[in-house]
């Protein structure tokens, strides 16, 4: 019992220490209140001048002309080369995979595939320009370059729709 009696008399007079100690520290904390130099420095931003948008390129209106007639021409071929393409794809709907109505599939499918490249290239393109006006802050002209854009996308997803159907009519796809 001693034993027990001198261990709780330690154990509270280390206590008591600990807590002395904890108190005086925090007597000398610092303050976290502003200090007066801290307010010298408050300098308002300078004004940001918007300069006006730069001019639109000078054949802005014929590369758009020039794009939209490639993807006409390219949506065109790909119509014609996909009336080709549907009837071999449809021969080799129930063939083995590697025989010779398959691979002529393949490779109609691949025709199919490269018919597109104008209106990809124009897509390409198009972005290209879009993305730099928009990064030289080039306001003017956006909304006719996006509307182009759109308007390609819309084909390039509308192809790729019947690409992968076609595709999925093929054993092993």
């Amino acid at each position: 019992m001693t034993r027990t009696l001198l261990a709780l008399s330690l154990a509270l007079a280390m206590s008591l220490s600990l807590s002395a100690c904890a108190a005086a520290q925090n007597a000398g904390a610092p303050s976290l209140a502003k200090r007066a130099v801290e307010g010298r420095f408050d300098v308002a931003p300078p004004a940001v001048i918007v300069a006006p948008p730069g001019p639109l390129p000078a054949d802005l209106d014929g590369r758009l002309a020039r794009w939209e007639s490639d993807a006409a021409a390219a949506q065109q071929a790909f119509a014609a080369e996909r009336n080709v393409t549907a009837p071999l794809v449809s021969a080799a709907a129930g063939a083995p995979v590697a025989s010779e109505r398959w691979v002529v599939a393949q490779q109609a499918i691949s025709r199919l595939t490269a018919t597109r490249a104008p209106l990809t290239a124009a897509l390409a393109d198009i972005d290209r320009l879009y993305l730099e006006r928009s990064v030289d802050e080039a306001v003017d002209g956006l909304p006719e370059i996006y509307a182009l854009r759109d308007r390609l996308a819309d084909l390039v997803a509308a192809q790729d729709a019947v690409l992968e159907a076609l595709s999925r009519e093929l054993p092993g796809q």
